[in-house]
């Protein structure tokens, strides 16, 4: 922090704590600090803005942020287009059946294993009849409607 802006923040500090304590003319000096403070911002702020649009910084952002949401537009448009395009040639349904096959098989592997392993079990307990099959579970499928 500079001197000044070391005073600047001191003195305001003493301004307001100060206040009523002030003269008339303490007052209207105050006034006139603040008025010369917001004059000196304002200005500023208006070469701060003249110096941004002389840089090209806002139109350049401008450009970057509509180039964006083109890119955006297309590719949703792009993403839609390619799922109605799969939908019709079924590629959607197809991936749903083999997704439910995959389902089925890994559930009849899973049973399969689980009397695999239950037959295990009973034959290392002393069980007579270790071939013992228990029957085949069918299971209906049933196909989507998309």
């Amino acid at each position: 922090m500079s001197n000044t802006e070391k005073n600047s923040s001191t003195s305001a500090t003493a301004r307001i704590t100060s206040l009523k304590d002030m003269t008339p003319e303490q007052t209207a000096d105050a006034i006139k600090n603040i008025a010369r403070n917001i004059r000196e911002s304002s200005y500023k702020m208006r070469e701060a803005i003249k110096a941004i649009r002389q840089s090209g910084a806002i139109d350049e952002l401008t450009e970057a942020v509509r180039e964006a949401t083109i890119a955006a537009r297309d590719t949703a448009v792009e993403i839609s287009d390619t799922a109605k395009d799969m939908r019709e040639r079924g590629v959607i349904r197809e991936t749903i059946i083999a997704a439910e096959e995959v389902n089925v098989a890994a559930r009849e592997t899973a049973q399969t294993v689980r009397e695999t392993v239950s037959r295990r079990e009973r034959s290392e307990l002393g069980s007579t009849d270790v071939t013992e099959r228990p029957a085949a579970k069918t299971r209906t499928r049933e196909t989507p409607t998309l």
